[in-house]
């Protein structure tokens, strides 16, 4: 027999892996089969982003509030529910103030904060805007050197040389002419001392078509001394161009670096958007959790206060005779218990206030009196009924992510059209023209016939430059086609989620509402039924140990629709977040 159970657990444990492969093998299949049939046509929408998410836009009809919700409740439930005509305040008097725990947490001496003041702190202080701020002026230089790529140039060289030489004696030289100069001779070049100055300012003007034109002045000074003694002025115009024709021509070629660093730049505007929009959500929903816990803690309070008072209501009714000492136990247990939870839920007060601190990079008034913040904004109990497909185009037409790939895919288009044209043959046509003027021995006169056409040079190129097998431009290009079939992939992955996002967060809204109307009821029925077992104990039909058992309820009852209230509240959060924009009433604006 151990042998037969040892032989069935390890073909339990090796059938564990193998069906946990099969299990994800089919939901891979089942994600690749849906990814296909996502209707293409919606792959290139238009872009637009929005502001600010307000649930009236989206709804049906005009929101219920939480009354008239409770009503309808209450009249579905009204015959499963029996009513218990009971005073529940009297039954939760307060029997002895002064029993009751001095707690640190006192809200006339918090530092109380709207919803509205913590975003804006969040908004001005958090460290993780602050980094994320500096993507953008990054980005912005980067557009500004793209687009400085055609300024013009100006340019100018001097240079002086001086050549002192000596008598050289050169080679043997035949003449020969019309006249009696015929004959042989040896030439050799005399001493003589040069000094030459070069003087050359022009323009360069980059072209957006992918030339450059160059346009210049060159003065030379040439000074010599010898027995030929001379000096010379010379000078010239020259222009030039140089054009080419298939690789790196035309504007859009050009241009597309620009283009390029424009879509980054947009890019990283949404991103550093999406981030501020996250923070203010994450601010939010911690904003919601201390409501909770400052909610929890006076139901904790409460909690106590009663307990306190059923063990001040033993102990005369033991004094008198009319209860067993043993119920006195028992209530002392009971405040034991309260004052373990009471003490949990200052805790849990503490960590949500540190929490919202750090999303307001406030934590140096950690150590300082009072530090307590405290929650003034009320929750928006209304009931919405959204209109599922309006707010799912509208997401899909301004989710964050969804621009930030769109704008990059554009990207992508013009890289890719730029190295298609680096695989082409460089081929360009090179001009050159100069106006000269002949040689003068005064300055002055160094421009005169420039321009008269008297004497010019001119030159007119062709070049062409091919890589023999060209591989290092096609595997650029192919890379750059490969980047953006990902991000395609990745926009249809992208789609999906924010499909899913939307459909959850809108599921969340209406489930955290019907667990306020339950909550709600709960309460009621708990405090009802607490107020009834009282009673009773006091004549002498329950025990001490019953009462607590619905005083427990009681308190979970209430726990539970503070829980329903915030989780609403954080769903809308979540809502808003899925259209990548704000709720409404935030009153912040990007």
């Amino acid at each position: 027999m151990i042998q037969r159970s040892t032989h069935k657990q390890v073909a339990r444990r090796q059938s564990k892996p193998l069906l946990g492969i099969t299990y994800l093998t089919s939901m891979l299949c089942f994600s690749l089969a849906f990814a296909e049939i996502v209707d293409q046509s919606k792959g290139n929408i238009s872009l637009e982003p929005s502001k600010s998410f307000k649930p009236e836009d989206y709804s049906a009809g005009p929101p219920s509030d939480l009354k008239k919700s409770l009503n309808d409740y209450q009249e579905k439930k009204e015959n499963q529910t029996k009513k218990i005509r009971i005073d529940l305040k009297q039954a939760i008097e307060e029997a002895d103030k002064a029993s009751v725990i001095d707690s640190a947490f006192d809200k006339t001496q918090a530092n109380s904060f709207s919803i509205t003041d913590i975003r804006a702190k969040a908004l001005k202080n958090n460290l993780s805007i602050e980094v994320a701020k500096i993507d953008p002026a990054i980005a912005g230089a980067a557009l500004r050197q793209e687009q400085a790529k055609f300024d013009n140039i100006i340019f100018a060289y001097a240079q002086q040389s001086n050549r002192d030489t000596p008598r050289i004696s050169s080679d043997n030289i035949g003449i020969k002419s019309n006249n009696a100069l015929n004959g042989e001779g040896k030439l050799s070049i005399l001493e003589q001392n040069i000094r030459t100055t070069d003087i050359a300012a022009g323009v360069k003007v980059p072209l957006r078509t992918g030339g450059t034109v160059t346009l210049s002045s060159p003065i030379e000074s040439k000074r010599d001394k010898g027995v030929f003694g001379s000096e010379e002025y010379r000078s010239a115009m020259r222009f030039s161009i140089s054009q080419p024709l298939l690789r790196n021509a035309g504007k859009t070629v050009n241009e597309a670096s620009i283009r390029v660093s424009e879509f980054n730049q947009q890019a990283i505007q949404y991103k550093t958007k999406l981030l501020a929009i996250r923070i203010i959500a994450m601010t939010d929903k911690s904003y919601w959790s201390l409501y909770e816990a400052w909610a929890q803690l006076d139901v904790r309070r409460q909690q106590y206060r009663l307990a306190i008072q059923n063990l001040n209501m033993v102990k005369r009714r033991v004094t008198e005779g009319l209860t067993a000492a043993i119920e006195l136990n028992r209530a002392e247990i009971g405040v034991a218990d309260r004052m373990e939870a009471l003490i949990i839920a200052e805790t849990n007060l503490k960590l949500a206030q540190r929490q919202l601190r750090f999303y307001m990079n406030d934590m140096d008034t950690e150590d300082r009196q009072p530090n307590i913040i405290n929650t003034i904004t009320e929750p928006n109990l209304v009931r919405y009924e959204f209109d599922r497909e309006k707010l799912l185009n509208e997401a899909l037409s301004a989710r964050l992510e969804l621009l930030e790939l769109e704008v990059k895919l554009a990207a992508d288009a013009i890289n890719i059209q730029y190295l298609e044209n680096q695989t082409l043959p460089l081929f360009t046509l090179d001009y050159q023209y100069g106006a000269l003027s002949p040689s003068a021995n005064n300055f002055g006169n160094v421009y005169q016939n420039t321009l008269n056409g008297q004497f010019n040079d001119w030159s007119v190129g062709l070049k062409f430059e091919m890589p023999f097998t060209n591989e290092a431009n096609k595997g650029r290009l192919e890379e750059a086609v490969q980047q953006r079939n990902k991000r395609l992939a990745t926009k249809q992955l992208q789609t999906l989620t924010v499909k899913k996002e939307i459909y959850d967060a809108l599921d969340q809204v209406e489930n955290n509402w019907q667990r306020i109307l339950a909550a709600r009821q709960q309460v009621v029925i708990a405090g009802l039924n607490y107020d009834a077992e009282l009673k009773q104990f006091n004549e002498g039909l329950r025990t001490m140990t019953e009462v607590l058992e619905t005083l427990t309820r009681l308190g979970e009852a209430q726990i539970k629709e503070v829980r329903a209230v915030s989780d609403y509240q954080a769903s809308f959060v979540d809502t808003a977040y899925a259209t990548g924009t704000v709720l409404g009433y935030s009153k912040l604006d990007f």
